[in-house]
Protein backbone atom coordinates (compact mmCIF):
# COMPACT_ATOMS: atom_id res chain seq x y z
CA UNK A 1 0.00 0.00 0.00
CA UNK A 2 0.89 3.69 -0.08
CA UNK A 3 2.60 5.00 3.05
CA UNK A 4 4.35 8.16 4.19
CA UNK A 5 7.48 7.05 2.35
CA UNK A 6 7.46 6.14 -1.33
CA UNK A 7 7.46 2.38 -0.79
CA UNK A 8 5.24 -0.37 -2.10
CA UNK A 9 4.52 -3.14 0.37
CA UNK A 10 3.71 -6.70 -0.65
CA UNK A 11 2.50 -8.99 2.09
CA UNK A 12 0.82 -12.28 2.86
CA UNK A 13 0.35 -14.24 6.05
CA UNK A 14 3.96 -15.41 5.98
CA UNK A 15 6.08 -12.53 4.74
CA UNK A 16 6.16 -8.76 4.46
CA UNK A 17 8.45 -7.25 1.84
CA UNK A 18 9.05 -3.54 1.29
CA UNK A 19 10.66 -2.27 -1.90
CA UNK A 20 11.49 1.22 -3.05
CA UNK A 21 8.87 2.42 -5.53
CA UNK A 22 9.15 4.90 -8.37
CA UNK A 23 6.89 7.97 -8.69
CA UNK A 24 5.28 6.27 -11.69
CA UNK A 25 4.35 3.25 -9.59
CA UNK A 26 2.87 5.43 -6.86
CA UNK A 27 0.91 7.45 -9.43
CA UNK A 28 -0.46 4.22 -10.90
CA UNK A 29 -1.46 2.99 -7.46
CA UNK A 30 -3.21 6.27 -6.59
CA UNK A 31 -5.07 6.20 -9.90
CA UNK A 32 -6.11 2.61 -9.25
CA UNK A 33 -7.43 3.57 -5.81
CA UNK A 34 -9.60 6.24 -7.41
CA UNK A 35 -10.84 3.94 -10.17
CA UNK A 36 -11.72 1.18 -7.70
CA UNK A 37 -13.33 3.61 -5.22
CA UNK A 38 -10.93 2.53 -2.48
CA UNK A 39 -10.96 5.91 -0.72
CA UNK A 40 -14.71 5.72 -0.18
CA UNK A 41 -14.49 2.14 1.09
CA UNK A 42 -11.69 3.08 3.50
CA UNK A 43 -13.62 6.08 4.82
CA UNK A 44 -16.74 3.99 5.31
CA UNK A 45 -15.07 0.95 6.87
CA UNK A 46 -12.14 2.37 8.84
CA UNK A 47 -14.00 1.76 12.10
CA UNK A 48 -14.01 -1.99 11.38
CA UNK A 49 -10.23 -2.23 11.13
CA UNK A 50 -7.82 -3.14 13.98
CA UNK A 51 -6.09 -0.28 15.78
CA UNK A 52 -2.80 -0.43 13.86
CA UNK A 53 -4.64 -0.74 10.55
CA UNK A 54 -6.66 2.38 11.36
CA UNK A 55 -3.39 4.27 11.85
CA UNK A 56 -2.16 2.94 8.52
CA UNK A 57 -5.43 4.00 6.91
CA UNK A 58 -4.98 7.53 8.24
CA UNK A 59 -1.47 7.61 6.74
CA UNK A 60 -2.78 6.36 3.41
CA UNK A 61 -5.36 9.15 3.22
CA UNK A 62 -2.79 11.77 4.18
CA UNK A 63 -0.27 10.63 1.58
CA UNK A 64 -2.77 10.08 -1.24
CA UNK A 65 -4.41 13.47 -0.71
CA UNK A 66 -0.98 15.15 -0.92
CA UNK A 67 0.55 13.14 -3.76
CA UNK A 68 1.19 15.08 -6.97
CA UNK A 69 2.76 13.36 -9.99
CA UNK A 70 5.45 15.23 -11.87
CA UNK A 71 3.14 16.01 -14.79
CA UNK A 72 0.23 17.27 -12.66
CA UNK A 73 -1.10 20.62 -13.95
CA UNK A 74 -3.99 21.03 -11.51
CA UNK A 75 -3.41 23.08 -8.32
CA UNK A 76 -4.88 20.19 -6.33
CA UNK A 77 -3.39 16.72 -6.10
CA UNK A 78 -5.33 14.30 -8.33
CA UNK A 79 -6.95 12.37 -5.47
CA UNK A 80 -8.07 15.57 -3.77
CA UNK A 81 -9.51 16.98 -7.00
CA UNK A 82 -11.27 13.67 -7.66
CA UNK A 83 -12.75 13.59 -4.16
CA UNK A 84 -14.02 17.17 -4.29
CA UNK A 85 -15.39 17.06 -7.82
CA UNK A 86 -16.53 13.47 -8.27
CA UNK A 87 -16.69 11.65 -4.92
CA UNK A 88 -17.70 14.10 -2.14
CA UNK A 89 -19.15 11.08 -0.33
CA UNK A 90 -15.58 10.38 0.85
CA UNK A 91 -15.57 13.67 2.77
CA UNK A 92 -19.02 13.04 4.23
CA UNK A 93 -18.05 9.51 5.32
CA UNK A 94 -14.92 10.84 7.02
CA UNK A 95 -17.20 13.13 9.03
CA UNK A 96 -19.49 10.24 9.89
CA UNK A 97 -16.46 8.50 11.34
CA UNK A 98 -17.20 10.54 14.48
CA UNK A 99 -20.20 8.30 15.03
CA UNK A 100 -17.82 5.57 16.20
CA UNK A 101 -15.06 5.91 18.77
CA UNK A 102 -12.83 3.57 16.75
CA UNK A 103 -12.75 5.85 13.71
CA UNK A 104 -13.19 9.30 15.27
CA UNK A 105 -9.56 10.30 15.70
CA UNK A 106 -8.06 8.96 12.45
CA UNK A 107 -10.92 10.49 10.47
CA UNK A 108 -10.53 13.75 12.39
CA UNK A 109 -6.83 14.03 11.58
CA UNK A 110 -7.52 13.57 7.86
CA UNK A 111 -10.41 16.04 7.89
CA UNK A 112 -8.39 18.79 9.55
CA UNK A 113 -5.51 18.33 7.13
CA UNK A 114 -7.72 18.85 4.09
CA UNK A 115 -9.89 21.54 5.70
CA UNK A 116 -6.82 23.71 6.26
CA UNK A 117 -6.04 23.75 2.55
CA UNK A 118 -9.30 23.41 0.65
CA UNK A 119 -12.31 25.67 1.07
CA UNK A 120 -14.33 23.33 -1.15
CA UNK A 121 -14.04 20.62 1.51
CA UNK A 122 -15.56 22.97 4.10
CA UNK A 123 -18.29 23.96 1.63
CA UNK A 124 -19.28 20.34 1.04
CA UNK A 125 -19.46 19.61 4.78
CA UNK A 126 -21.49 22.73 5.49
CA UNK A 127 -24.00 22.27 2.67
CA UNK A 128 -24.43 18.52 2.33
CA UNK A 129 -27.76 17.18 3.60
CA UNK A 130 -27.63 13.66 2.25
CA UNK A 131 -28.61 10.63 4.28
CA UNK A 132 -26.40 7.58 4.60
CA UNK A 133 -26.05 5.68 1.31
CA UNK A 134 -27.31 8.70 -0.64
CA UNK A 135 -25.32 10.78 -3.10
CA UNK A 136 -23.59 13.73 -1.40
CA UNK A 137 -23.92 17.25 -2.72
CA UNK A 138 -21.60 18.12 -5.59
CA UNK A 139 -19.33 21.14 -5.34
CA UNK A 140 -20.87 22.33 -8.63
CA UNK A 141 -24.28 22.42 -6.92
CA UNK A 142 -23.10 24.79 -4.19
CA UNK A 143 -23.41 28.56 -4.44
CA UNK A 144 -22.92 29.95 -0.92
CA UNK A 145 -24.75 33.17 -1.79
CA UNK A 146 -27.77 31.38 -3.24
CA UNK A 147 -27.84 28.28 -1.03
CA UNK A 148 -31.17 27.55 0.67
CA UNK A 149 -31.56 27.66 4.43
CA UNK A 150 -30.44 24.38 5.96
CA UNK A 151 -32.84 21.87 7.50
CA UNK A 152 -30.45 21.05 10.35
CA UNK A 153 -30.24 17.41 9.28
CA UNK A 154 -27.02 17.58 7.23
CA UNK A 155 -23.65 16.17 8.25
CA UNK A 156 -22.44 19.50 9.67
CA UNK A 157 -25.27 19.56 12.19
CA UNK A 158 -24.31 16.13 13.49
CA UNK A 159 -21.18 17.69 14.95
CA UNK A 160 -23.32 19.09 17.77
CA UNK A 161 -24.39 15.56 18.70
CA UNK A 162 -20.90 14.11 18.36
CA UNK A 163 -19.47 16.86 20.59
CA UNK A 164 -22.16 16.67 23.25
CA UNK A 165 -22.88 12.94 23.38
CA UNK A 166 -19.62 11.32 22.29
CA UNK A 167 -17.04 9.78 24.59
CA UNK A 168 -14.50 12.29 25.87
CA UNK A 169 -11.88 11.59 23.20
CA UNK A 170 -14.53 11.65 20.45
CA UNK A 171 -16.06 14.87 21.77
CA UNK A 172 -12.68 16.60 22.04
CA UNK A 173 -11.58 15.62 18.55
CA UNK A 174 -14.95 16.50 17.02
CA UNK A 175 -14.82 19.95 18.63
CA UNK A 176 -11.33 20.53 17.23
CA UNK A 177 -12.59 19.79 13.70
CA UNK A 178 -15.76 21.82 14.34
CA UNK A 179 -13.60 24.79 15.34
CA UNK A 180 -11.52 24.40 12.18
CA UNK A 181 -14.72 24.47 10.13
CA UNK A 182 -15.92 27.67 11.80
CA UNK A 183 -12.68 29.65 11.74
CA UNK A 184 -10.57 28.64 8.73
CA UNK A 185 -12.50 29.89 5.68
CA UNK A 186 -13.97 33.09 7.02
CA UNK A 187 -15.96 34.47 4.08
CA UNK A 188 -17.59 31.12 3.39
CA UNK A 189 -18.55 30.74 7.04
CA UNK A 190 -19.87 34.31 7.31
CA UNK A 191 -22.25 33.73 4.39
CA UNK A 192 -23.33 30.40 5.86
CA UNK A 193 -24.04 31.82 9.32
CA UNK A 194 -25.97 34.77 7.94
CA UNK A 195 -28.15 32.38 5.97
CA UNK A 196 -28.65 29.96 8.88
CA UNK A 197 -28.36 32.38 11.80
CA UNK A 198 -31.38 31.27 13.87
CA UNK A 199 -30.86 27.57 13.37
CA UNK A 200 -27.14 27.71 14.12
CA UNK A 201 -27.26 29.84 17.26
CA UNK A 202 -30.32 28.12 18.69
CA UNK A 203 -28.49 24.83 18.46
CA UNK A 204 -25.12 26.27 19.49
CA UNK A 205 -26.54 27.90 22.62
CA UNK A 206 -28.81 25.01 23.56
CA UNK A 207 -26.43 22.12 22.94
CA UNK A 208 -22.93 23.53 23.44
CA UNK A 209 -23.02 26.74 25.51
CA UNK A 210 -25.45 25.14 27.96
CA UNK A 211 -23.74 21.75 27.85
CA UNK A 212 -23.49 19.71 31.05
CA UNK A 213 -19.84 19.01 30.19
CA UNK A 214 -17.55 21.65 31.69
CA UNK A 215 -14.96 21.19 28.93
CA UNK A 216 -17.52 21.50 26.13
CA UNK A 217 -19.20 24.45 27.79
CA UNK A 218 -16.00 26.41 28.30
CA UNK A 219 -14.59 25.67 24.83
CA UNK A 220 -17.89 26.61 23.21
CA UNK A 221 -18.17 29.95 25.01
CA UNK A 222 -14.57 30.79 24.09
CA UNK A 223 -15.20 29.91 20.44
CA UNK A 224 -18.39 31.97 20.45
CA UNK A 225 -16.43 35.02 21.58
CA UNK A 226 -13.85 34.49 18.85
CA UNK A 227 -16.57 34.20 16.19
CA UNK A 228 -18.32 37.37 17.31
CA UNK A 229 -15.07 39.37 17.43
CA UNK A 230 -13.93 38.33 13.96
CA UNK A 231 -14.32 41.20 11.49
CA UNK A 232 -15.57 38.83 8.82
CA UNK A 233 -18.56 38.09 11.08
CA UNK A 234 -19.59 41.69 11.74
CA UNK A 235 -23.16 41.19 10.53
CA UNK A 236 -23.49 38.04 12.61
CA UNK A 237 -22.16 39.84 15.69
CA UNK A 238 -24.65 42.67 15.18
CA UNK A 239 -27.58 40.29 14.92
CA UNK A 240 -26.37 38.27 17.92
CA UNK A 241 -26.03 41.18 20.34
CA UNK A 242 -29.43 42.58 19.40
CA UNK A 243 -31.18 39.44 20.62
CA UNK A 244 -32.68 39.52 24.11
CA UNK A 245 -32.48 35.74 24.38
CA UNK A 246 -28.75 35.85 23.78
CA UNK A 247 -28.39 38.51 26.49
CA UNK A 248 -30.16 36.22 28.95
CA UNK A 249 -27.68 33.45 28.16
CA UNK A 250 -24.76 35.84 28.71
CA UNK A 251 -26.13 36.91 32.09
CA UNK A 252 -26.59 33.28 33.11
CA UNK A 253 -22.96 32.57 32.25
CA UNK A 254 -21.82 35.49 34.40
CA UNK A 255 -23.63 33.93 37.36
CA UNK A 256 -22.07 30.49 36.90
CA UNK A 257 -20.25 29.09 39.93
CA UNK A 258 -17.17 28.22 37.86
CA UNK A 259 -14.72 31.11 37.44
CA UNK A 260 -13.51 30.15 33.96
CA UNK A 261 -17.09 29.93 32.68
CA UNK A 262 -17.68 33.42 34.09
CA UNK A 263 -14.46 34.60 32.47
CA UNK A 264 -15.33 33.29 29.00
CA UNK A 265 -18.92 34.49 29.41
CA UNK A 266 -17.68 37.98 30.20
CA UNK A 267 -15.77 38.11 26.90
CA UNK A 268 -19.04 37.39 25.08
CA UNK A 269 -20.91 39.95 27.19
CA UNK A 270 -18.38 42.70 26.52
CA UNK A 271 -18.95 42.28 22.78
CA UNK A 272 -22.57 43.23 23.36
CA UNK A 273 -21.59 46.07 25.71
CA UNK A 274 -19.10 47.52 23.21
CA UNK A 275 -21.68 47.33 20.42
CA UNK A 276 -24.28 49.15 22.56
CA UNK A 277 -21.76 51.85 23.45
CA UNK A 278 -20.86 52.42 19.80
CA UNK A 279 -24.56 52.75 18.90
CA UNK A 280 -25.20 55.30 21.66
CA UNK A 281 -22.23 57.43 20.58
CA UNK A 282 -23.17 57.44 16.90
Amino acid sequence: MVSRSPRVTYSNTQTRIETESSPEQVAHLVNSMMQEDVLYLLARCIRLLPFESRKDCQSIFSYVFRFKPANNVSPEPPAMAYTIQQRPEVIVELCRGYGYKESAMPCGVVLREILKQYEDVASIILHDESNEDQRAISIDEIDPREAPVQTGEGVFWHFFTWIENGAFEVSTDAFTTFRELLTRHKQLLALYLEKNFDLFFNRYNTVLVQSKSYVTKRQSIKLLGELLLDRANYNIMTAYVESGDHLKICMTLLKDDRKMVQYEGFHVFKVRFAKCMSKSMS
